[in-house]
């Protein structure tokens, strides 16, 4: 069994039960779990690997609940920088159509080195679309090699524009062929026990571009099996004006209707809520990944997360595709979530702390998991430092907690994921990101151009 003890943190936000601040703070872990946790000068001070964190600031590894990882293809293009959800689904769906296997590999590695610079040793990722020869089995490859904490989603679509849909026919799936391939990825890769590194996540995409059929199927079939449901709801009035034409409903009362609420269910965007409907969810343990970058980006509008923490709703942070963010920072997505109550409802409206929860044990909650989030005896030993020695905190060390999200976001200094170091020094162990740079803007600029002559 190996050891490693991290000490001396200036200080170490535990996000446990007492939520605990310890000046000169440490941990101890032993093989992937961390065992104690408290002031330095109270834990062993030998091990297998010990790590000074003189000057830093420790928390928990966030959580990211939704993303779309293979959109770090197509980010800032034109044609999409200033068109709403719809609009902006309509141009790029021919482009996702020419993806492969090989840039859906890169493209995830790319966005999860970006995530894991951030301070995200956690991450869920929406992947829906499955044309030539791409599989999931491309991101978990990824993921497994770079070593981070991940649940992939293996998200369909199967409603074109043929059936009412809006995606065009040529990038869904029929639903027997969506079904035969969640039981392939499921018997693969998904791992349920404590500490797991990856757990598959059943995802239709949207009320917009899924059968009422596939909703239901995916439902009954991931609850025999114990597993997590996801997808994308009340993002948009589009959204809403299409659900209520379709199914005569709202929404979120479509999806009650399909049996999608409950404690293993959770929502992308959730913006427009009704009172009701806010207390649906509460009552029900459904979740929500707040995705505030994307929702400004697309004008798609503010979601309420005040109101949700309030009644109790389990709301976790998102940055959401890279197409629709452009960037994939989990501390930068942390301060948007702030400001942006802020802006519609005064400066007490989001604390930088409940900011910082929701991103750690809020996202915990929302994945379902109850070994991260936290620094704690039992928990996996995930934890990110960040130095305060550097100029975007100069003159605001008195809070460094603070200092996290109201001083510009940066990215960490230390990330250990399942006990292993996988950030150093600002860089990711073992992993030639220069190369991988390169590579994916080769697969981007192919990738427009077959777009551009199909």
């Amino acid at each position: 069994m190996s050891t490693l003890i991290l000490k001396n943190a200036a200080l170490l936000i535990t996000m446990d039960e007492e939520r605990r601040q310890i000046e000169q703070g440490g941990l101890l872990v032993r093989d992937n779990v961390i065992e104690r946790v408290g002031p330095s000068s109270e834990l062993p001070q030998e091990a297998d690997r010990v790590i000074d964190a003189s000057g830093m600031v420790v928390l928990p590894g966030l959580v990211n609940t939704h993303h779309h990882l293979y959109q770090t293809l197509t980010r800032a293009l034109p044609a999409v920088q200033d068109v709403e959800l719809f609009d902006w689904l309509v141009t790029l769906y021919p482009l996702w159509a020419e993806l492969t296997a090989e840039a859906v590999y890169v493209s995830t590695q790319i966005g999860l080195a970006e995530l894991m610079l951030s301070g995200c040793t956690t991450v869920n990722d929406h992947l829906y679309i499955y044309p030539n020869d791409v599989t999931l089995d491309a991101e978990i490859r990824a993921a497994q090699e770079l070593g981070i904490r991940f649940h992939p989603c293996r998200g369909s679509m199967s409603l074109g524009k043929s059936r009412g849909g809006l995606p065009p026919d040529r990038v869904v799936q029929s639903e027997e062929e969506i079904m035969a391939d969640c039981r392939r990825v499921v018997d693969a890769y998904h791992d349920p026990n404590p500490y797991s590194m990856c757990r598959i996540v059943i995802a239709p995409c949207s009320p917009f571009s899924v059968s009422e059929e596939l909703m239901r199927q995916s439902a009954v079939w991931a609850r025999q099996r114990g597993l997590t449901l996801h997808t994308h709801v009340a993002e948009t009035l589009d959204e809403e004006k299409f659900c209520l034409q379709k199914v005569g409903l709202r929404p979120i009362e479509y999806m009650e209707k399909l049996g999608w609420v409950g404690e293993d269910v959770w929502y992308a965007h959730a913006i427009y809520l009704s009172e009701e409907e806010i207390e649906l969810l509460a009552e029900t343990g459904t979740g929500v990944a707040h995705c505030p970058t994307s929702n400004m980006r697309l004008g798609s509008g503010i979601a309420p997360i005040r109101e949700m923490l309030d009644r109790g709703v389990k709301v976790g942070l998102a940055v959401d595709g890279s197409a629709s963010n452009d960037s994939s920072h989990m501390l930068a997505e942390a301060r948007m979530a702030m400001l942006l109550q802020r802006v519609q409802k005064g400066a007490g409206a989001l604390s930088a702390r409940e900011a910082l929860e929701m991103a750690t044990l809020g996202g915990a909650a929302v994945l379902g998991r109850d070994d991260i989030g936290s620094l704690a005896p039992g928990k996996a030993a995930d934890f990110i430092a960040i130095s305060l020695e550097r100029l975007e905190y100069a003159g605001a060390i008195h809070d460094p907690l603070g200092a996290l999200l109201f001083c510009r976001p940066v990215n960490v200094d230390l990330s250990v994921i399942n006990g292993r170091v996988v950030v150093e020094r600002g860089r990711i162990v073992g992993f030639d990101l220069e190369r991988a740079i390169a590579r994916q803007n080769e697969l981007s600029q192919e990738m427009l151009k077959r777009a551009a002559h199909a």
